[in-house]
């Protein structure tokens, strides 16, 4: 096992990448390059060009292939931003060759692949986390607060969407054979964004998934979720054939919160909160805040509490149910949904 370096527990975690996505390239590539946590030690492709290209953007070494990149002493962990149909195959090959994951979401297509993955994880000592982005914004703690010191009562209804236009023809979120569609790509942000906000005890009451039977993937759908009482719900929109929205509405006994551009902000983008309550509406302005670099530095940190003074490292258990949990929910979405031709 490669771990991170025994005795150096405030040097930068060396980071390796399987794959040049776009996401990569985009977002998390310039994070991993400026954050003061991180290092790019090897960028890997299937094609030696690619990875050169990734790599004079951005440092570390070119690799073709990521089995190779794997066999590297000098990779502490690595970043998986592959298809969502390839996640399982190169976490559990990387967590074998002793790396520490952050993989894309979702972590797997299915729970019971997730759930081997935590538990590979826990037998190795490592950790593996799933990349979701806003929950790290700032933004979520001011509405934390909010809803804690009982700004808009008690919490009875959510309302969620996510949606974007179509993409090209090629684009991989139209491919059934690398796990494409709808629900994986999109609607897995308003699931998560509903047990943030309403907590872990969310159940699927309906569901539908608009198919496309010529690609075989989903292309947009909606869900209702109950609470194990029954007692709150949250309604979810989600697809790809859309204007886009990004936006949630959480409403209380005595009041509304509103959030919008709520999943993927830019880094200066200052998000407004409304909050409705009887006597008026205000409107907060939010400090700007980047959440790629705060995704890097908890998982850099959460790498570093692991393998410091000694202690075995792990995924957090915390987290790791929160994994398991979201990968549950898809799933009951899958199952409960009542599928229409698009």
């Amino acid at each position: 096992m490669s771990g991170h370096r025994a005795g150096q527990e405030s040097a930068p975690l060396r980071i390796g990448v399987l794959g040049c996505a776009d996401i990569a390239l985009r977002r998390m590539l310039p994070a991993f390059a400026a954050s003061p946590h991180t290092v790019l030690a090897a960028i890997a492709s299937r094609t030696a060009g690619r990875a050169r290209a990734a790599t004079e953007a951005f440092g570390g070494a070119p690799v073709e292939g990521y089995e190779t990149l794997l066999e590297r002493p000098d990779v502490d962990a690595v970043y998986i931003p592959l298809p969502v149909a390839l996640h399982a195959p190169w976490t559990a090959r990387a967590l074998r060759a002793g790396k520490h994951v952050l993989a894309e979401k979702p972590l797997t297509e299915h729970p019971v692949a997730t759930a081997r993955l935590l538990d590979l994880a826990r037998e190795r000592g490592l950790v593996l986390a799933e990349n979701y982005l806003f929950p790290h914004h700032r933004a979520y703690t001011a509405v934390r607060q909010l809803v804690a010191s009982g700004a808009i009562g008690v919490p009875r209804a959510l309302h969620a969407s996510f949606t974007i236009p179509p993409r090209p023809a090629d684009d991989i979120r139209y491919r059934a054979d690398l796990a494409g569609g709808a629900l994986l790509d999109v609607g897995v942000y308003p699931l998560r964004l509903a047990s943030l906000l309403l907590g872990p005890g969310l159940g699927v009451r309906g569901a539908v998934l608009r198919h496309d039977p010529v690609r075989g993937v989903d292309l947009g759908g909606a869900a209702l979720l109950g609470g194990p009482d029954d007692g709150v719900s949250a309604q979810l929109v989600f697809g790809m054939e859309h204007p886009y929205t990004a936006d949630w509405r959480l409403i209380g006994s005595e009041g509304a919160l509103f959030l919008d551009r709520a999943y993927t902000p830019p880094r200066d983008h200052r998000p407004v909160l409304r909050i409705e309550r009887a006597g008026g509406v205000e409107e907060r302005v939010l400090p700007a805040y980047d959440q790629v670099a705060a995704a890097v530095a908890a998982f850099a940190g959460a790498v570093l509490r692991a393998t410091g003074r000694g202690a075995r490292p792990r995924t957090d258990p915390a987290h790791a149910a929160d994994i398991l949990r979201q990968a549950e929910l898809v799933e009951a979405v899958r199952r409960a949904a009542r599928v229409t031709p698009s």
